[in-house]
């Protein structure tokens, strides 16, 4: 007769048998498991070694471009700006990128009149709509804003009246000008400094991409700035950094609506030597009643002028 003993330990011995089978599997499966890691893992390494070393190609390549074009820059563009005069204004723009193209500027004989740096307050949609007034306020006796409404446009058209010489003559005089910046800088939309002198060409220096849930409008003024720029004088350029030409970028905007900004050449790269170059042959474009966009980013025309 089976007894009570005897079932309990059948059953034990089942339960023992079931969990050690359970445990020889997932040790089996754990081994499978961890040898499938380890063959992705080893792959993932062998792609990040493969990526950094296209990568510090491509930088060494880039160097060298640069380096290639920052010692044939000045026979390139020498001559082309001979007596003109460029104003500078910038926005979000590195010091760098600033100074190695108003070098290039000099170097091609034409002569930079100043900088105007304007703070990233202009680029605030929650500082649209005093920077609206504002211009209607500084604007100077006899000057007029452009049939517009949004606060690029209408900065551009006030900036216009200050920085750009009409028919070779200043729309200003040197004490307008001066208030018109002074009250900017009063209101934070402007570094403190001097006005620029009025040129025959102005060229607008920005970074690369705005941030933000705001960015694409943040963008949009300094495009738009630009475009009245041009349209009120000899000529303007846009340029960037690399990734400019992004949608959330000042020529990335630009280049969105070329019946808007038809008349105005925008550069995507100034940040390497053809860049610098191409920006400086884009200004001597303007002055010939051409323009083009320029660069290595989307809707590029071509990497320069030709």
């Amino acid at each position: 007769m089976i007894s009570l003993r005897y079932h309990a330990v059948s059953i034990a011995a089942v339960f023992l048998a079931l969990a050690v089978g359970v445990f020889l599997g997932s040790s089996g499966l754990s081994d499978r498991v961890l040898s499938a890691v380890s063959a992705t893992r080893d792959d993932l390494s062998t792609q990040v070694d493969q990526l950094t070393t296209q990568r510090d190609a491509l930088l060494a390549e880039q160097a060298s471009a640069d380096q290639f074009a920052a010692r044939i820059g000045p026979s390139v563009v020498k001559g082309l700006l001979t007596g003109r005069s460029v104003a500078v204004v910038t926005v979000g723009a590195t010091a760098a990128d600033r100074d190695a193209v108003a070098s290039l500027i000099g170097q091609a004989g034409g002569t930079t009149t100043g900088t105007l740096a304007l703070t990233d307050a202009v680029t605030d949609p929650g500082r649209a709509d005093q920077l609206r007034e504002l211009t209607a306020q500084l604007l100077p006796t006899g000057a007029q804003l452009p049939a517009a409404s949004d606060p690029g446009s209408l900065a551009g058209g006030l900036l216009a009246a200050v920085l750009a010489l009409r028919d070779g003559k200043p729309q200003a005089t040197a004490d307008q000008a001066q208030a018109v910046v002074s009250g900017l800088t009063t209101a934070g939309f402007v570094t403190a400094g001097p006005a620029p002198a009025p040129a025959d060409l102005v060229l607008v220096v920005t970074g690369s991409t705005f941030q933000g849930p705001d960015a694409g409008d943040a963008a949009a003024v300094p495009a738009r700035l630009a475009t009245e720029l041009d349209r009120d004088s000899a000529g303007a350029v846009l340029v960037g950094r690399q990734g400019s030409a992004a949608a959330t970028g000042a020529v990335g905007v630009a280049r969105a609506d070329r019946t808007a900004t038809a008349g105005l050449s925008t550069v995507d790269d100034v940040d390497t030597g053809s860049g610098r170059i191409a920006t400086v042959l884009a200004l001597r474009e303007q002055l010939d009643g051409k323009a083009g966009s320029y660069g290595s980013g989307p809707k590029a025309d071509a990497t320069v002028p030709a």
